[in-house]
């Protein structure tokens, strides 16, 4: 009895470690920068904080902050002194914001799309790109390909950034993101919570159904608890997939049933040791 509980203990603190470990060699969580960007000629430099992923919808989100080089900016209203325009594309449809002469550039949200596969969940990988950038000042036709700063600010993804094969070196890079560890971790600890709450609700209810261990009647609530806390669980994973994935088929799915089997059997176990006479006594 010693061993097994000193067995539990240790595999619990193992589990604990490796999981923070994950989290540790992933960056905590904090932003990391994937692109040394480098400003243009007349020193305006742009960067690019990938905030948000949309799985789900092929979505990725960055907002691109714009920094005007010392001689468009007038230096009595720090206001520009022309006509600024920035392009990005991902290979869509490009996203351009203008600021005008006298005005003063801030952040712009863009969305960028990616292609991959979620229903692969909690390892899949997408691909977004390629990423360029380009700024137009005044009336020039010539736009300027810009080489961006790209941050990685979104937890629980890793991001890799090279230069696209598709369009010039210069300033366009095709991303490629995934999970990190830690949050595929997460995702094992979940579903093995979901996997015990089934194999003991199974345990008690048969072991009671063959008479080796005692009806008792407040168990039933118990088990309509636990199948209350599969949905709740489930929408705990990280950045929760769409519904029929892989996960819902293989245990969400075989953990409702054992669940509700579980609950059948305890009801039968009702009907056979409790005395409807009882009740009029």
């Amino acid at each position: 009895m010693k061993v097994r509980l000193v067995a539990i203990v240790v595999v619990l603190v193992a589990a604990y470690i490796a999981t923070i470990s994950l989290y540790a060699n992933t960056g905590l969580g904090e932003p990391a920068k994937l692109i040394q960007g480098a400003p243009t000629a007349d020193g305006t430099t742009v960067s690019a904080n990938l905030d948000e992923v949309h799985s789900a919808r092929g979505e990725l989100v960055a907002n691109v902050t714009v920094a005007p080089g010392a001689t468009l900016v007038d230096p009595v209203t720090h206001g520009l002194t022309e006509d600024l325009t920035l392009t990005v594309d991902s290979g869509v449809t490009p996203t351009i914001r203008t600021w005008t002469k006298g005005s003063t550039p801030g952040v712009v949200p863009v969305t960028l799309t990616m292609t991959g596969d979620p229903g692969s969940y909690p390892f899949d990988h997408y691909h977004s790109g390629p990423l360029g950038i380009e700024l137009t000042v005044g009336n020039s036709r010539a736009p300027t390909r810009v080489s961006p700063s790209i941050f990685d600010r979104t937890p629980g993804w890793q991001f890799k950034a090279q230069p696209s094969t598709g369009a010039p070196a210069l300033g366009a890079y095709q991303l490629d993101i995934r999970r990190s560890p830690s949050t595929a971790a997460v995702v094992a600890i979940l579903l093995a919570a979901l996997v015990t709450i089934a194999v003991l609700a199974i345990t008690v209810s048969v072991q009671t159904v063959r008479d080796r261990r005692k009806f008792q009647p407040p168990m039933t609530t118990w088990f309509a608890a636990m199948l209350f806390a599969v949905v709740p669980l489930r929408n705990a994973l990280p950045d929760a997939p769409t519904i029929g994935t892989w996960i819902d088929v293989t245990v969400i799915l075989w953990v409702v049933v054992a669940l509700v089997s579980s609950m059948a059997l305890y009801i039968v176990c009702w009907w056979r040791h409790l005395n409807p006479k009882f009740d009029k006594l």
